[in-house]
């Protein structure tokens, strides 16, 4: 199948056709609010409302003008891609030092990239959904999160080993994995189901790799054992932690390669090995019972006095690949990135920043004589 484009939509047939989700949708991803969008096309912040509910049905003008405002194109308004089923909500860890109109516009660009899965599978197959299923039960204590972790572990055929790559891990069994644009900075990682398939998003801001699979073993944890449970408790993030930690470096096993004693060598041996930092080092070992309160509060105030980041890098983060080769591999079969965009009714800056957003970028040898 070649990638054709099509021709643009009229705004009077994307207006005959007017999907409300879509103007809700495009506004939340460019932060802008209602009176605000509604003074730049000349109506009534009421009448913005009334068009995101469905209560009325702007003109092919009108349209025309907050396609012009939005950046979209209009046929990007019309009926064609209805909002997928989202089982459950976002799990956001910053509630509490990001604005609602952040979070709803890292919400929308996982939309936004939706999209973009949605037109790649109608050419590519991408990897099937396979995450283990837990029996976790409720209220959930400390072992039942590690018991569920070993779990994990046993069904991805981990054994006792570090894990190679987590984010190659999540986008083997299904998941898209997106770094977070510049415009979402100060959101932290977060997953979310978009359709069938659940999104991790990760903050690219966070250059290190052991943070980066940090947070991806914590948003897999959300994805096995919080699909149903309200986001914002700080309960479900404890123990999203927990898990991570648990499936990241088995306690069977790190409880005896933890040196006895506050050793910053061997600590930093572990480090590379497990693909952890420092800092949950020391709290594993307090956690274990390997350091006394002591030890533990010294580690920590001597990891605080070193700062972030913190001795002994692990080089980049963890960054996703999946999206951004199977968009490689279909314009090599001339399905264009174009051709993609106005599939997806997306403009084609909007299309390279999801694509941008899931490919890894690769340190490039540059041997011109400076």
């Amino acid at each position: 199948m070649t990638g054709r484009l099509r021709p643009p939509v009229p705004a009077a047939a994307a207006a005959a056709a007017f999907a409300p989700h879509t103007l809700a949708l495009a506004r939340r991803w460019r932060r802008m609010r209602k009176n605000e969008l509604a003074r730049q096309i000349g109506v009534t912040a009421a009448a913005v409302s009334q068009y995101e509910l469905g209560q009325a049905r702007p003109s092919a003008a009108v349209l025309a003008r907050l396609a012009l405002a939005l950046s979209m194109p209009v046929d990007f308004f019309a009926a064609g891609f209805p909002p997928p089923v989202t089982p459950g909500q976002a799990h956001f860890r910053s509630l509490r030092t990001t604005s609602q109109a952040e979070r709803d516009q890292a919400e929308s660009f996982g939309e936004i990239a939706w999209r973009v899965v949605e037109v790649t599978e109608r050419h590519l197959r991408l990897p099937r959904l396979r995450l283990p299923q837990l029996d976790l039960a409720e209220p959930a204590g400390p072992d039942d999160v590690r018991v569920a972790a070993t779990t994990a572990r046993e069904s991805y055929g981990l054994g006792a080993a570090p894990v190679p790559h987590m984010v190659r891990l999540l986008e083997a069994s299904g998941v898209i994995v997106l770094a977070l644009p510049d415009v979402s900075e100060r959101v932290d990682a977060f997953s979310h189901w978009y359709g069938q398939r659940p999104f991790v998003f990760l903050n690219p801001a966070k250059d290190d790799k052991a943070r980066s699979r940090m947070d991806a073993a914590h948003e897999l944890g959300h994805l096995l054992m919080h699909h149903d449970a309200e986001p914002g408790s700080q309960l479900l993030e404890r123990q999203a932690t927990a898990f991570a930690s648990e499936f990241l470096a088995p306690s069977a096993v790190l409880r005896d390669e933890l040196p006895a004693r506050l050793d910053f060598d061997r600590l930093h041996e572990l480090k590379r090995r497990w693909g952890v930092s420092l800092k949950a080092l020391v709290y594993r070992g307090h956690d274990l019972g390997v350091y006394r309160e002591h030890t533990y509060r010294r580690g920590m105030g001597l990891l605080a006095q070193w700062g972030y980041p913190e001795p002994g890098d692990l080089g980049p983060r963890e960054a996703p690949s999946l999206l951004g080769k199977a968009v490689e591999l279909l314009d090599q079969q001339q399905v264009t990135i174009e051709s993609l965009a106005t599939s997806a009714a997306l403009p084609l800056g909007l299309a390279h920043t999801v694509v941008a957003a899931a490919t890894e970028r690769v340190p490039e040898l540059d041997l011109t004589a400076g």
